[in-house]
C-alpha cells in the first residue's frame, strides 16, 4: 500500500467512525527557498492512538514534527492539534501538547521534584494542582521514591522517565516523543515501552513518536507512517504494512565465501521477490514460500559445491517494510534530532 492509494488506513479509526481526530494534517507543505522539504502530506491520528513516524535522515519527518509542534511555520496546508489550527492558535496548541526531545534536558543539579515544579510553573499550573500533578506523574513513571534525589544521581533509564514525567505535569492531551529510548539498555527500553503503554491507557494520551528501533515501532504503535523525500510513502498498522510487502517469508543465508553471482542466482529461485545483500556473503531473501525457497537454495549450493554457514527463515519484519518503501535500512541512517532550534529564515 502506498500513500497515493486511497484507503481507510489513510485516516484514523476515529475519523472512520465520524469522530474528531486528535491530530489532522492536511496537504502540509514546507519550503526553504526553492527546496521543498515536505510535499503535501496528509494523515490523521485518532484520540488515544500511538502513532509512529519513521523515515531516513533528510526524509522530512523532522520538519513535519517541528511544524506540528509550532517550532517553525507552515508554508501551505494546515495542521490541527486537538482541533486547534497550528498556524492560527499556536499558544492553544502548546497548552495541549507535551514534547519530549531526544536529548535529556532536565537540570542535573535540581532534584526530580524541582525539575517538575519549574516546568509546571512555566505552564502556569496553579500550586494546588501542581502538587497533585507532580505526585501523580511521579507515581506513573515509578519515581516517587526519588522525588528528592538530585537528577545527576539517576540512571539513564530513570532520567528518561523523568523527562516523560516532566512532559506530563501540565496534563497534555497529545504527546510528541522523539526517539524515547535512544541510549537505553534493553531492560530499560522495555520498561519504557511498558510505561508508555500504561500511560496511554490510564491517561488517555494520544502519542506521536519517532524511533529508529523497528521492534519499538512494532511493539508500541497502533499505526505507522513512513516518510521519504518529503512524501508519505506508506501508512497502516504494523501488520498491514508487513502484508503489503511482496514475499511473506524472509530467508537469511550466509555463504562461506563471497561471490558476486550469488545475488543473481538467488533472484532466479522460484517465489523469490527480492534479495538484499547484508554484508560479504550474507543475504536476506524475500519469498512467497519460505520452505520451498530454503530447499531450492540448499540444493543449488550443493550442486555448485558451495557451503552454507548459516540459514534461517523468519516472517517479514518492519525492517523489510522500511527497505521496501525507502530502499534503505533505517539503522544505516544517521538520525537527526527532531526538536532542533529553528534556522535563520524560518520565521
Amino acid at each position: 500500500m502506498t500513500a497515493e492509494t486511497q484507503s481507510p488506513e489513510q485516516v484514523s479509526p476515529e475519523a472512520q467512525e465520524g469522530k474528531k481526530p486528535a491530530i489532522k494534517v492536511e496537504k502540509i507543505v514546507k519550503r526553504y527557498g526553492d527546496f521543498e522539504a515536505v510535499k503535501g502530506i496528509d494523515f490523521e491520528v485518532a484520540d488515544g492512538e500511538i502513532f509512529g513516524l519513521l523515515g531516513p535522515n533528510g526524509a522530512g519527518k523532522s520538519t513535519l514534527i517541528r511544524m506540528m509542534t509550532t517550532l517553525i511555520p507552515i508554508t501551505s496546508g494546515r495542521a490541527l492539534i486537538a482541533g486547534h489550527d497550528v498556524s492560527k492558535e499556536p499558544n492553544a496548541v502548546r497548552n495541549v501538547i507535551g514534547v519530549i526531545p531526544q536529548a535529556l534536558t532536565s537540570d542535573m543539579d535540581l532534584t526530580v521534584e524541582e525539575n517538575l515544579s519549574i516546568y509546571a510553573k512555566l505552564y502556569s499550573v496553579p500550586r494546588a494542582i501542581r502538587e497533585k500533578n507532580i505526585a501523580e506523574v511521579l507515581d506513573a513513571v515509578d519515581l516517587t521514591k526519588w522525588r528528592t534525589a538530585q537528577t545527576k544521581t539517576l540512571s539513564g533509564g530513570m532520567r528518561r522517565r523523568l523527562e516523560i514525567a516532566r512532559g506530563l505535569v501540565h496534563n497534555p492531551r497529545i504527546f510528541f516523543l522523539d526517539e524515547p529510548t535512544t541510549g537505553l539498555d534493553p531492560v530499560s527500553r522495555i520498561a519504557v515501552w511498558e510505561m508508555l503503554n500504561n500511560l496511554k491507557k490510564t491517561r488517555n494520551l494520544t502519542m506521536l513518536l519517532t524511533t529508529h528501533y523497528m521492534e519499538e515501532a512494532d511493539r508500541l504503535c497502533d499505526r505507522i507512517a513512513i516518510v521519504d523525500h518529503g512524501t508519505l510513502v506508506a501508512l497502516g498498522s504494523p501488520v498491514e504494512l508487513k502484508q503489503s510487502v511482496p514475499g511473506a517469508d524472509v530467508v537469511e543465508v550466509r555463504f562461506n565465501r563471497e561471490d558476486d553471482a550469488w545475488q543473481e542466482r538467488l533472484r532466479a529461485l522460484a517465489d523469490v521477490t527480492d534479495v538484499q545483500s547484508q554484508s560479504a556473503g550474507v543475504y536476506r531473501v524475500l519469498t512467497g514460500n519460505g520452505s520451498r525457497t530454503t530447499t531450492e537454495l540448499v540444493e543449488m549450493a550443493s550442486s555448485l559445491g558451495e557451503q552454507l554457514t548459516s540459514l534461517s527463515v523468519q516472517n517479514t519484519s518492519l525492517d523489510d517494510v522500511f527497505v521496501h518503501y525507502t530502499g534503505r535500512q533505517l539503522r544505516d541512517e544517521q538520525v537527526k534530532a527532531v526538536f532542533q532550534q529553528p534556522r535563520k529564515g524560518d520565521f
